[in-house]
């Protein structure tokens, strides 16, 4: 029995250890340079339907349901999704907008897990008549998935699939030429 209580008292100050020093928030972002001016871009980033164009989780299950609420580019535009085990369930919402610089979004996924990050983008003359574009989120880790995060990272999880997405605007955007 005291072999028990031993056991039970390592555990519970190992978690309580992890949880200390585990991260409490997360930050990801990614960015590239486009030969595109800026408001030859901004449409593709604004209309949450013009983002499922360029989507590193669309293309991951191009038979996702997805449906639309509100006026899409303006605040309060929702998309909702639900695929396959790659993408899963969730929504983003429009909640700011800078006109031509900056779009933000509420991001909540409902399955595998339930979660919440606030996700943005900008985008800013580089040179003339090109731009660059910044794709980011952040959130808190809470706990015990903060546990989890000791021994994963947010960026590796996903700081690919960013990198893919802007790449396939930039293809998109440079197959209209």
């Amino acid at each position: 029995m005291y072999t028990v209580f031993i056991i039970l008292g390592v555990i519970v100050a190992l978690v309580i250890f992890l949880a200390l020093i585990a991260p409490k928030s997360y930050q990801v972002s990614r960015n590239i340079e486009l030969e595109h001016p800026p408001e030859q871009v901004w449409p593709h980033l604004k209309f949450l339907k013009k983002q499922q164009e360029w989507s590193p989780w669309a293309r991951k299950d191009p038979n996702m349901k997805l449906t639309f609420t509100g006026v899409d580019g303006e605040i309060g535009a929702t998309s909702h999704w639900n695929g396959n085990k790659d993408v899963g369930e969730g929504e983003q919402e429009i909640t700011r907008i800078v006109e031509g610089e900056r779009i933000e979004q509420d991001l909540r996924f409902l399955k595998p897990y339930k979660s919440k990050s606030d996700c943005y983008m900008t985008i800013e003359e580089h040179e003339v008549n090109k731009s660059k574009v910044t794709w980011g989120f952040t959130g808190k880790n809470k706990f015990p998935m903060s546990i989890m995060m000791v021994f994963m990272s947010m960026d590796k999880m996903v700081g690919k699939d960013f990198e893919q997405g802007l790449n396939n605007l930039k293809h998109n955007l440079n197959s209209q030429l």
